[in-house]
């Protein structure tokens, strides 16, 4: 089997090779004008929790083109440590596949330098770090010459919006590739269904609806912080919990369906408007609300509803659907993947008025969009997908800005909000200070919807 996968491997390659050899040094990267057969692109993961963990596999499985891991960056020591402990299980059978010796691991809150000086202008850095530091890291691998793969959500105000839309024009200047992790729009069955819609089979788009409910996940509700803990580390530990470092749970969780249902209608909404509340949340310090229910209307007048829940022994779905004036469709069934995408007939999952449906089995959309990103590096073909990223962000901050100041909030007013959630992460190595501070009583300023109108939260003191 390990022969068949190495002939593979290899058959796979010299057609790629073979590729760029025809496209000529003038239009190829750097990277590849002078590659050899024996070519190997390098990767850095910065930020190696879960989802770096997770990103670095995808990206050693199924990029299509010969890769290996050569440095790691965090800021905690022992999580290095674990993603590389689980990087070498996952390969045992490929170990040359995880080349980072201890003096490629790099621990702290400039190790992200570290770890993308150990590449080569032309190699591949993973972003999988809170979104704070978004940044702050993209900025770093421009000048590096880098191509980039950046987890979502990209930013959660207004002026980190702004900042990454202009290092994006950079990076198009650089001619560097940059992929973002809304994976859900590689799925081979959601394009031929965004494809489908655009061609009429539903009629036009009047109204969606998606949900996102389930329970607890990741660090979205945390107790108290322990005395003997650094503030900011605790923090950034439970990015899920604090707003400024992950956009809280609305935006890191409900991104993916809020952007699947946006690019069928083709189309942002301009307005928002939300509730939200919490319940039975106890000694609870986070900064989230448990339940959130957002309309959104686009240009047209017409709505996207959203409702998302974390709570326990509540029912549970994860689902999006968009109703069309001549049927309907099934954007996400359950979950991400198999996305079982199908049009209908009529305005309901009606089996006898199925018009269309996407042949099972599915291939991973997490699979397919390192295919895409590493195949428009090598092919030299343009790629950027960091200004529909930083729109969808900022779409999805709009519901939650929504919802957490009890307002109407349209897009533009998202964009220019003058709020920036971390205005300081840029010196953290240096001021160790972070960009909220709990109570007397332990606890971080919440949203109060009515009362703080122009910002998500009051001021801590």
């Amino acid at each position: 089997m390990q022969r068949e996968e190495s002939q593979a491997d290899r058959r796979h390659f010299i057609k790629v090779a073979g590729a760029v050899s025809a496209l000529g040094a003038l239009s190829s990267p750097r990277v590849f004008a002078q590659a050899g057969s024996d070519h190997v692109l390098q990767l850095a993961l910065v930020g190696a929790g879960g989802r770096g963990t997770g990103a670095a596999v995808d990206a050693l499985t199924n990029a299509g083109y010969p890769m290996k891991l050569v440095a790691v960056a965090d800021v905690f020591p022992q999580r290095l440590e674990d993603s590389l402990n689980a990087l070498k299980q996952n390969f045992a059978d490929k170990p040359e596949l995880i080349d980072v010796p201890e003096d490629r691991r790099f621990v702290g809150f400039d190790a992200y330098k570290e770890a993308m000086d150990a590449l080569r202008p032309g190699d591949v850095v993973i972003f999988a770090s809170p979104l704070a530091f978004r940044w702050v890291h993209f900025q770093y691998a421009i000048d590096k010459g880098l191509h980039v793969f950046m987890e979502k959500p990209l930013v959660a105000d207004g002026p980190t919006g702004k900042r990454m839309l202009e290092l994006a024009k950079k990076a198009d200047e650089k001619n560097l590739k940059c992929a973002v992790g809304l994976m859900v729009r590689h799925c081979r069955g959601r394009q031929e269904l965004h494809q489908r819609i655009q061609d009429g089979q539903i009629g036009d788009i009047v109204a969606a609806r998606a949900y996102r409910m389930h329970g607890p996940v990741g660090t979205c509700f945390s107790s108290p912080r322990p005395k003997d803990q650094d503030e900011l580390k605790w923090q950034i530990e439970k990015f899920h919990s604090f707003i400024w470092a992950s956009g809280g749970l609305f935006s890191d969780f409900y991104i993916h369906q809020i952007d699947e249902v946006c690019w069928m209608k083709n189309a942002w909404p301009v307005k928002a408007q939300a509730l939200g509340g919490r319940h039975y949340r106890g000694d609870s310090v986070d900064q989230n609300f448990d339940v959130y229910a957002v309309e959104y209307t686009f240009d047209d007048g017409s709505v996207f509803f959203f409702d998302g829940r974390t709570m326990l022994g509540c029912r549970n779905d994860m689902s999006s659907v968009v109703l069309g004036s001549n049927g309907s469709a099934i954007v996400s069934a359950s979950g991400h993947h198999p996305g079982k995408v199908r049009t209908f007939s009529s305005f309901g999952p009606d089996r006898d008025k199925v018009k269309w449906a996407y042949p099972q089995p599915e291939e991973s959309p997490y699979a397919l969009e390192w295919k895409d990103f590493v195949k428009a590096i090598v092919l030299d073909e343009p790629y950027n997908e960091v200004p529909r990223g930083v729109e969808a962000s900022l779409v999805t901050s709009m519901g939650r800005m929504a919802a957490h100041t009890g307002q109407e909030i349209t897009y533009e007013q998202m964009l220019n909000c003058p709020h920036e959630m971390a205005p300081g992460v840029a010196d953290f190595a240096t001021t160790g200070a972070p960009p909220i501070v709990a109570d007397e009583d332990g606890k971080y300023p919440v949203p109060n919807p009515g009362q703080e109108r122009r910002r998500e939260y009051p001021e801590s003191t």
